[in-house]
């Protein structure tokens, strides 16, 4: 905030900064996006998300929940039919979408600032190429699906924190 600002510029500011929030702009990305995509699903939730974890478990693969926003999956596959997930477990890609609405981003991406997390990180290490990251540009429209090591490739800069909860 600066100094001698008016209210209306307060507020002003507010409001283009609550517009920017990841859990608002994110979410509603993150559903645009798979609608743009066939074969995208979003993340499972209950039976079909449990089912999923455990057949990657008994492969050796523990990834959280979290770590994924949407699996690109054949059309036919019952994700409640634990049998069906078992035997095309190896078809699965596993989506994290990131999703971009600030004018300064321009085409290909160039200025998004955004995180992966550690459990993303876990997630691409253990599936490798059956991990994916899709940025997508809420303000143009442009989708781009790519993974954490070309996205780490093409990082101008990084910050580390530590998120923690009370």
């Amino acid at each position: 905030m600066k100094p001698h600002q008016s209210p209306i510029e307060i507020i002003a500011a507010k409001r283009a900064h609550l517009s920017r929030l990841a859990n608002q702009g994110g979410a509603a990305g993150e559903q645009k996006a798979l609608l743009l995509m066939d074969q995208w699903v979003p993340r499972p939730k209950g039976v079909p998300l449990r089912n999923l974890l455990l057949e990657l478990a008994n492969c050796g693969i523990m990834i959280k929940a979290s770590s994924f926003d949407a699996l690109a999956i054949p059309n036919s596959i019952d994700l409640l039919d634990q049998s069906q997930v078992r035997q095309h477990l190896s078809e699965f890609t596993f989506i994290e979408v990131k999703t971009a609405n600030q004018p300064r981003v321009q085409p290909g991406f160039k200025g998004f600032f955004f995180a992966l997390t550690e459990s993303e990180i876990n997630a691409a290490e253990q599936l490798g190429p059956r991990h994916k990251v899709a940025l997508y540009n809420k303000i143009t429209g442009e989708l781009m699906l790519t993974s954490v090591p070309e996205i780490l490739r093409r990082t101008t800069s990084m910050n580390w924190q530590l998120s923690v909860q009370l």
